[in-house]
């Protein structure tokens, strides 16, 4: 006997649906994922770099940078809470969150978190469009810049300590990071 209405992969409207408990839920293909709060060094780093980036896109009118948590909904079975997210089409601002792929994600490395970064989200970031993908290591103190290449993401630049990273589709936005781990 088989049994039926039990639900295999979640949706959108079963993950509006989950308490606020102080925990990011995310969904990736139907499936949940949980992790804890992120820890003081992280939320440092990610503050530090978000304010760079707003400088340089909101002040200028280039786009809007938002943190987490902000739900991106990039598929009514994929909602993620990246730490940081620059929309250039205000199109996709909506009442729910971020609508369909961003220009860019940011995600800060966090030692639970390490490997779903890196792999499952990454993946699923560049199959659904996000054109730029960033991952912060503040233990490493490292950023590593990718851009989406048929389906996939490719290393641009990276830098570490307290270099100058220089991205080459702005290069007029220098990232000095040794402002983000001081």
């Amino acid at each position: 006997m088989a049994i039926t209405g039990i639900k295999t992969k979640l949706e959108y409207s079963d993950y509006a649906q989950i308490p606020s408990d102080g925990k990011r839920y995310e969904l990736l293909k139907g499936d949940l994922h949980v992790t804890p709060a992120p820890s003081p060094l992280h939320q440092r780093v990610s503050k530090r770099l978000q304010r760079i980036l707003e400088s340089y896109f909101e002040e200028t009118g280039r786009g809007e940078v938002f943190d987490a948590p902000i739900d991106v909904i990039l598929t009514n079975e994929d909602v993620v809470q990246p730490d940081i997210v620059l929309v250039l089409n205000p199109k996709q601002i909506s009442k729910r969150g971020i609508e369909g792929a961003p220009f860019l994600l940011v995600e800060v490395l966090s030692p639970s978190t390490k490997n779903y970064d890196r792999t499952s989200k990454a993946q699923r970031y560049a199959a659904l469009g996000v054109s730029h993908y960033w991952i912060v290591d503040p233990e490493a103190q490292q950023l590593e810049c990718y851009r989406a290449t048929e389906g996939t993401f490719e290393l641009v630049v990276q830098a570490e300590k307290a270099a100058t990273l220089i991205h080459p589709d702005w290069p007029d936005l220098p990232l000095p990071l040794s402002a983000l781990w001081a």
